[in-house]
């Protein structure tokens, strides 16, 4: 049985997504002790909050209340994604593990999302769920170049030029 979304429903589920995003994003930023690293979480948390206005501007329902109180509500502490950030800045290996989170959490929403699309027939809510995907694979994508960096592993793109050396 398919469950078809309105456009509405759509919209809500893409906001709580970013939602949950930022927050993970803002938390692994603000302990991050290397510079890089910091600078990629703050940017993701910014696009995701970016992401989250844009959804905020066609959604008609009144349950969220307005964008700037919505975006500044304490974040869903229980969570798995927000619980396994938390260990990880315990045992402090919070970079190396929260890019790893990130990564499994940008594929999770890429696979949810994409699984999802496939039964929506409604024009507006299919470009709400494909405009999800294109911009959360930007985000693994730039995850998975920080998380090469600082576990100083050789990027594909520069594997050529290590190779003939």
């Amino acid at each position: 049985m398919f469950k078809e979304y309105t456009l509405q429903e759509a919209l809500k589920l893409a906001i709580k997504t970013e939602k949950e995003s930022m927050d993970f994003y803002h938390r692994a930023g603000s302990v991050s002790k290397d510079e890089r690293s910091k600078k990629v979480f703050d940017l993701l948390a910014n696009e995701e909050a970016g992401h989250l206005r844009a959804f905020f501007d066609h959604y008609r329902g009144g349950d969220l209340g307005d964008i700037d109180s919505y975006i500044a509500s304490p974040p869903d502490r229980q969570s798995a994604t927000h619980l396994a950030l938390e260990q990880a800045i315990a045992a402090e290996s919070h970079e190396q593990k929260a890019l790893e989170i990130a990564l499994k959490e940008e594929k999770a929403c890429i696979d949810f999302y994409t699984i999802l699309v496939k039964d929506v027939v409604d024009p507006m809510v299919r470009r709400v769920f494909e405009t999800v995907i294109r911009e959360t694979q930007g985000h693994y994508d730039m995850i998975e170049d920080e998380y090469m960096r600082v576990m100083t592993m050789v990027h594909s793109s520069d594997q050529n030029i290590y190779v003939r050396e």
